[in-house]
Parts: C-alpha cells; structure tokens; sequence
C-alpha cells in the first residue's frame, strides 16, 4: 500500500465541505496510513466526532485544555507524533490563524507547535477565496513552506454560488499526500506504462489530411504523472506542438497504423492508458500530387476506409496489460456512450467526458470526466488536465495493488 506506515493527523476545520473528509479518512486508511483526528468546535457543528471516530478507528482530538489527552502535553505530542499534517477542510479564519501564528484552540496550537510538513485543502465561499486579505495568508503560507491542494471551481452547497472555493477531491488530496510523503518508494516503481496520446492525421494528398482536434495535453500530462509515480513509460504520440513530458520515452508517429503498430510493438505492459484521439477513418488511396480544384468540377470524391480500434486491439489482445484504460470524447449521451464502450473495447476503466465546442476541453487545459467501470460510474469535478493526471494516476496505482 502506498501509505502503510504513514501517520496522518488530519485537521478538519468548520464547513461544510467537512462531510467530504469523512471520505478523505476512509481513502487514506484503505492506503494504509493511521488517521488521526482533530476537529474545531465548528466543524463539529457538521459533521460529529462520533462519526470521524468511526471511520478512523481511534479517539478524536477536539480540546486544548482537555484533562485526558493534556497530561503529557497532548497538543505537542500530536504536533510532532505524526509524517505530514493535512487542514481540511481549511477554512479562511484557520488560514489567517496559521499565516499569522495564532493558536487560541487545538487545532491552531498543533499547527503552531509542528515540525512537520503541513498539507492545506482551502474550503470557503468564492468572494472569501478572491478578498485581498486570504491572497495575503496564502502567499504567507506558501512563503513559509505551507502546500496547497486545491480549491477548485464549482457550484458552493450552501450558497449556490459558484467560483473557486470548493475543497479539492477527496482522491486529490490522496495525491497530494503521497507526492507529499514520497520516500522514494514508488507505487508504479518496476511498472511499464504504454501511453498514447494526440490526434492521428490521415493523409488526403501532401498537404491535406484528415484529424482530430486533440492538443495531446492529458494523454502527456497522463504518462508524466505515471512517471513520477515510478513506471516506465512508452508515451505514442501523435502530431503535437507542446513538449514532450519528461522522464518518459517517447515515440512519434502521425497516421493511426502506425499508431497501432508502435503500440503493438511496445506489448506486453502491465499498463496501458489510449488518450489518443484516433482518426476513425482514413482516405483509402491518398493521391501522391496535390489536388487541384479544376474550373467547373465540384470537389473529387474521397473514398474512406476504417481505421484499426488501438483500444479494442489493445483490450482483447492476448499480450493484454493487467490494466486497460480508453478515453471516450462524446458530444452526446456520454454516460450510456461511455458504457458501451467499456464493454466493446475491453477495458477496465473508460474516462468519458463532454467535448462538446462550448466545454473547451479539446485544446484547452481543464477537463471534467466521469469515470466508467463495471462497478459503476464516478464523476470527477472539474480540474486542470494535470489534476486529472494525477488522480488517475494514482488510481491504477490503486487497482495494481
């Protein structure tokens, strides 16, 4: 497990997004880390200790001048009996608290008294987010050696509003604290990954083709993320203008059969991860000469013929990686999509999304994805292309072990 071992003391400060660290404990247990509890007097009025007891198996941490734990100076011991300190939720007062050195409950004393690395999820409304005063007790923090995960955009539950505020993702923050704890012991370590990535083009004449809209930035940002947890990765690119991702070998290519046989060649794997926006057909008999338009003629026909399935090749080949994962772009009908093609292509997990023009996900650098396995259906918030990275990385990380 990633986190066996690890000792996490995890402060849940008051908001509603509490509720999404009763996951955050069950999440880092199933990983192997020791949660520890400590819960300010408003994040008891969302969530009870009776429950975060529940989950973390073990006593909860809510006084400072408690009789029981103080009487061997309880708030230094959990200050400094555990690996890494994580605040969520981290509210703006708990943030002005930390940036400013002021420890009037337990929450802020352990935080004061620490020598650990601190790992801070923000969770407040988007205005508190954006005002001057939280910027300058983040840039504090950050000064002062203090990581971040998150906020994320989205709709605030108590509010309706919608902007950055939101607390990062139970998995984000699962990643953030193993990057965070990385003792060179990598999950993927003695792993082989095979990524492919970008659109295909399929020449028409030399200088026509047909394509996808694909910039290669998740399937890139996928196989830096699987690096870093220790595979060794294979990215199949096609035609890109962003760099290759580093730590990973790479292998260019432009049409789809040659796509396919990189990919093949580069079998068996004990991952296998198909970003790429593969051209579903192809011209069947390009023309070598530029076509000319000719006066009084419409456009030639183009005769079009059925590019190879890499995802399905890949799922139902007899060198097989351990975990098969595709992407499914829809405009349309994407969870019912997104099934039918978990089940066609064998895979073990489809990330489907909208690609619809107004979502901006093809070209941009956020992407919101709903993950699709046979045990059902996962939806992730939207995130940066490289968030989405990591915690796919770090969730067939998960299902290798």
């Amino acid at each position: 497990m990633p986190l066996a071992g690890k000792r996490i003391l995890l402060v849940m400060s008051g908001g509603i997004a509490a509720y999404k660290s009763l996951d955050l404990i069950r999440r880092l247990r199933e990983r192997g880390a020791e949660v520890r509890p400590v819960m300010t007097a408003g994040a008891q009025q969302f969530v009870t200790p009776l429950a975060v007891g529940a989950l973390s198996s073990g006593h909860v941490y809510t006084e400072l001048f408690s009789r029981e734990d103080e009487q061997d100076v309880g708030h230094i011991r959990l200050a400094r009996d555990c690996d890494l300190i994580v605040v969520a939720p981290a509210t703006a007062d708990l943030m002005a608290k930390m940036a400013n050195g002021l420890a009037d409950d337990l929450a802020s004393t352990v935080l004061l008294a620490t020598d650990r690395p601190v790992l801070v999820a923000p969770a407040m409304n988007p205005k508190m987010w954006a005002h001057a005063a939280t910027g300058r007790n983040v840039e504090t923090l950050r000064k002062d050696g203090i990581a971040f995960v998150g906020p994320n955009a989205g709709e605030m539950a108590e509010s309706g509003e919608a902007g950055f505020g939101r607390m990062a993702e139970p998995m984000e923050i699962v990643a953030a604290v193993e990057r965070l704890l990385d003792d060179g012991t990598k999950p993927l370590a003695g792993r082989t990954a095979l990524v492919t990535s970008g659109p295909t083009h399929e020449p028409i004449d030399p200088v026509r083709y047909i394509a996808n809209r694909s910039s290669g930035r998740q399937g890139h940002a996928i196989a830096e993320a699987l690096a870093r947890l220790g595979a060794d990765v294979t990215l199949v690119s096609g035609p890109v203008t962003i760099p290759d991702p580093k730590g990973v070998k790479v292998v260019h290519v432009e049409q789809a059969a040659e796509m396919l046989d990189a990919v093949l060649a580069r079998l068996p794997a004990d991952i296998a991860v198909m970003v790429a926006a593969v051209a579903d057909w192809r011209v069947a008999t390009p023309n070598s000469e530029k076509i000319k338009k000719q006066p009084g003629e419409g456009p030639p026909p183009l005769m079009l013929t059925e590019n190879p399935d890499i995802l399905k090749t890949v799922g139902h080949s007899d060198k097989r990686p351990t975990v098969v994962v595709g992407f499914a772009a829809e405009t349309q009908d994407v969870e019912s999509n997104g099934r039918i093609k978990l089940q066609k292509k064998g895979a073990d997990l489809i990330i489907a999304n909208d690609v619809s023009p107004e979502t901006g996900i093809m070209g941009g650098t956020r992407n919101s994805v709903k993950l699709i396995t046979s045990d059902g259906i996962e939806a992730w918030p939207d995130l940066s292309k490289d968030d989405v990275a990591d915690r796919l990385a770090g969730w067939i990380a998960h299902r290798l072990t």
